[in-house]
């Protein structure tokens, strides 16, 4: 029988190409959306989820329990971007967005693990970020999101552990998806003294997400891991300084890898 795959967030970007390539692989895929319905195109079946809507959550999980009776793997795709100096983005939009990227997927992880249980059996991939790796200057909250939904990863491959349930996190660099028109931007304000750093490094962002990688680098990437018997605990996927990046945190003082970061958003 064909694996079952459940993939948030899979109407465009990284969920899109992810999905179809499984789909092309021959697993049985669904993707979720706000607004299925604007997307009589898709590859796989399209359903209506809101991560942070647990009864959309609830029903989507039970429709494809009920069509399929499994669920063998979830990727945990859905996220948000969000842009601004910690100071003047709003607390409300702080939390919007700790909701889609870290209480959103563990409320899906929540609703697929009772079945997975009874399958003993299970993978759940979430997709997080190399940005969640390190503090990054106006992706402060989108750093700590990611980096959040990161280390719940670790806690939670050992809770699962009994039950033949994995767990992993795949984190992309910057990929030529259509992320940024969805991001959260704190204004420009003219009156603000963020206003040329955070102007120059917006823009900055803005050119490394339009010549960012193919998405089928994540796709292969996915693909791989499913068809790894143990995965790791972490992955990473992106451009080789992208990766690199994380390891020089790893290895040199704090504040020159601060240094190297502020000289990289000319700050």
């Amino acid at each position: 029988m064909s694996k079952v795959v459940l993939i948030t967030g899979g109407s465009s970007g990284i969920g899109k190409s992810v999905g179809e390539f499984l789909t092309q692989k021959g697993f049985k895929v669904y993707g979720t959306s706000r607004s299925p319905e604007k997307y009589n195109d898709s590859k796989f079946t399209l359903l209506q989820l809101v991560v942070n809507d647990t009864t959309t959550i609830t029903k989507t999980v039970e429709t494809i329990i009920a069509t399929e009776g499994k669920i063998d793997i979830l990727i945990n795709n859905a996220g948000a971007g969000i842009t601004g100096p910690i100071e003047e983005i709003p607390e409300a939009e702080m939390k919007a967005n700790f909701d889609t990227n870290f209480f959103g997927p563990i409320n899906v992880i929540k609703a697929v693990l009772p079945q997975m249980r009874v399958q003993q059996s299970g993978l759940i991939i979430n997709v997080t970020s190399i940005a969640g790796y390190m503090g990054l200057p106006y992706r402060g909250i989108y750093s700590a999101s990611k980096g959040a939904l990161e280390l719940i990863t670790e806690a939670f491959r050992m809770e699962l552990k009994d039950f033949n349930i994995k767990m992993t996190n795949v984190a992309p660099g910057d990929f030529a998806t259509n992320i940024a028109a969805g991001r959260y931007h704190a204004p420009l304000n003219s009156d603000s003294p963020y206003k040329k750093p955070y102007g120059d490094t917006l823009e900055l962002m803005n050119e490394h997400v339009d010549g960012g990688s193919n998405p089928n680098m994540m796709s292969e990437a996915i693909f791989k891991v499913i068809n790894t018997k143990n995965p790791k605990v972490h992955y990473k996927v992106g451009e080789f300084m992208q990766k690199f990046s994380i390891v020089l945190k790893r290895i040199l003082p704090d504040k020159i890898y601060e240094k190297l970061l502020m000289n990289h958003y000319r700050l």
